[in-house]
Formats: structure tokens, sequence, C-alpha cells
């Protein structure tokens, strides 16, 4: 009886290589969505935040706005 012979690479081997890189490729398509994801929350802080200070400076326009025609009524009229 003759012993089988083993072919000199096996099925699964050849596809060892693609499966590597593409462990690599989804870890870094990971690493990027975690990357993204850290500077999508830091922008929507920094958004609220700018909202919560336009906000604050557009009501202290308006006070300023109602206390300038406050103090444009009580001047005297300009003599002719």
């Amino acid at each position: 009886m003759t012993s089988p012979t083993l072919p000199a690479e096996t099925p699964g081997a050849a596809i060892e290589p693609e499966l590597a890189t593409l462990e690599q490729k989804v870890g870094v398509l990971i690493a990027h969505t975690k990357a993204l994801r850290a500077a999508n929350e830091t922008l929507r802080r920094d958004l609220a935040a700018a909202a919560t200070r336009n906000q604050t400076l557009s009501q202290r326009v308006s006070e300023a706005k109602r206390r300038l025609d406050a103090l444009i009524a009580r001047l005297p009229e300009p003599a002719e």
C-alpha cells in the first residue's frame, strides 16, 4: 500500500494571509470609528456650550438695547 501524499500547501493556508489582512483592516476601522465617536461627542458638547453661551449673549444684548433705549428716551430734545 502506498501512503497518500499531502499537497504542498493545504487549501486553508492560502486564505490565512487574506484573513490576517482583513483582520488588520477591521481593527483599523474599529479604531477610526471609536476616534470619530469620541470627536463627535466632543463636538456635541462644544456645540451645546456654544448654544448656551450664544443664548446668554443674546439676552445680554437685548438687555443692553433696552437700557440704551431707556437712556435715549431720557435725553432732552435738541434745540433748534
